[in-house]
């Protein structure tokens, strides 16, 4: 659905919006209910406008995301129960450190996206 794309990918706010009502207008009937999930998250998904391009489409790319959440989710599927949080986060460790030796590609912008998270969050981007 090129309209979604328009709504996401969008240079400002204004304009996602504007998208979001043209998406409203072409798709209401067939995707009402995920248009409506749009519209009714809208406070939470317009913060996504606030950062550059480059990291919006970091963002909105996930694929790299989501490999790495299912290879987690295959490491821990073995073991649903931890005895303590402290070793779940050894388990994603150790699980990253054996990934990130497979993966040699860089993520174009990474050091521009790791500038613009909040610091509790890099925690996680460095693991």
């Amino acid at each position: 659905m090129q309209e979604l794309r328009q709504v996401y990918s969008a240079p400002t706010e204004e304009s996602a919006l504007l998208a979001l009502d043209k998406l409203e207008e072409n798709w209401s009937k067939k995707y009402s209910l995920a248009i409506k999930t749009w519209q009714n998250n809208w406070t939470h998904a317009s913060t996504f406008f606030k950062y550059p391009n480059e990291i919006r489409k970091i963002i909105y790319t996930t694929n790299t995301v989501e490999a790495l959440h299912r290879q987690f989710r295959k490491v821990t599927k073995a073991k649903s129960i931890f005895p303590n949080d402290d070793a779940l986060k050894k388990m994603l460790f150790l699980a990253y450190r054996d990934l990130s030796k497979k993966w040699t590609m860089q993520i174009q912008n990474w050091a521009l996206f790791l500038s613009n998270l909040p610091a509790a969050n890099r925690f996680i981007c460095y693991l």
